[in-house]
């Protein structure tokens, strides 16, 4: 496998030194450093590296300053902040400027490998990815019924969506952030609700709220679980899962995934028919920061 060619930018000899040696050390090929604008152009121009890491504060210059001088070499050039300094406007600044990514001063090995792996992956990883998230979530879905309810959904085959899908009454969205983003979407009848809550809480719900948080939680833990399992099969596609968006109502309908890859089916449950899909997208949801 051809190595990732890494720049390092830093106007401290002694972090060039480090960063060297931990770069070379997780695998990555040190081919060259800069330590002001002009040399950083004159590296960039002649090397044209994979990834630069770049310190944020030089003389007569800034990172800000070398990143754009860096993209207009060569914009598919991916540039990580690795410096000592790090707030809420320095991170608004990095992503306005299309950084891919940034690591705080004093660096993990550990960390600042997984950051450009993480970054410089995406064919195969996808590929990895595709194959394997469907029969992941599936199987989060049946053993969260399992623990729950004593019981295992039957799962209809798996179609890909590609129209508006008429809501049952109540659609539970998780967002999933990552190396790539997804949605996992659970749809269930108002009473195919009440009768699990009512299982889950061995009581009718206090109100329809009480009903949707416990819906919202079950969708909760079934993307979770997964997330985490996919995660253990290769910890470059870092997911985490947002807190759930519930809609719910008598005319719903589910738009058409604006994702790369979606699939779905209907599970058929002790307490109803529940719909649940789950699909990615190539591009990032999360800026590639600390882990």
């Amino acid at each position: 496998m051809k190595k990732i060619r890494v720049v390092v930018v830093d106007d401290s000899p002694f972090s060039v030194t480090l960063l060297s040696d931990m770069l070379t050390e997780c695998g990555f090929e040190v081919v060259g450093d800069a330590n002001s604008l002009e040399s950083t152009i004159e590296v960039i121009d002649k090397l044209r590296p994979d990834i630069v890491t770049m310190d944020m504060t030089m003389p007569d210059t800034d990172g800000f300053e070398c990143t754009r001088a860096i993209h207009k070499i060569d914009s598919k050039i991916n540039v990580i902040i690795v410096s000592s300094m790090m707030d809420e406007e320095i991170v608004r600044k990095a992503k306005k400027n299309h950084l891919s990514g940034y690591i705080q001063k004093p660096v993990d090995k550990e960390e600042l490998s997984l950051i450009i792996n993480r970054i410089m992956s995406d064919e195969e990883l996808y590929k990895d990815l595709d194959k394997l998230y469907y029969s992941v979530f599936q199987e989060s879905f049946k053993d969260a019924f399992n623990k729950f309810t004593k019981s295992i959904p039957e799962f209809s085959a798996e179609v890909s969506p590609t129209t508006e899908i008429v809501s049952k009454g109540i659609s539970v969205v998780m967002g999933i952030i990552g190396k790539y983003s997804g949605r996992l979407l659970i749809d269930i009848s108002h009473d195919t609700a009440l009768k699990l809550s009512n299982h889950l809480l061995k009581r009718e719900p206090k109100d329809s709220q009480e009903m949707l948080n416990v819906i919202g939680e079950i969708s909760n833990i079934i993307a979770g679980n997964a997330c985490s399992v996919i995660n253990k099969k290769n910890k470059l596609f870092g997911f985490r899962v947002a807190p759930p968006t519930i809609f719910h109502g008598e005319s719903l309908t589910i738009s058409k995934p604006e994702l790369e890859s979606v699939k779905g089916a209907m599970a058929k449950t002790n307490f109803g028919e529940i719909y649940m899909s789950i699909g990615f997208q190539r591009r990032s949801g999360e800026w590639m920061s600390n882990i």
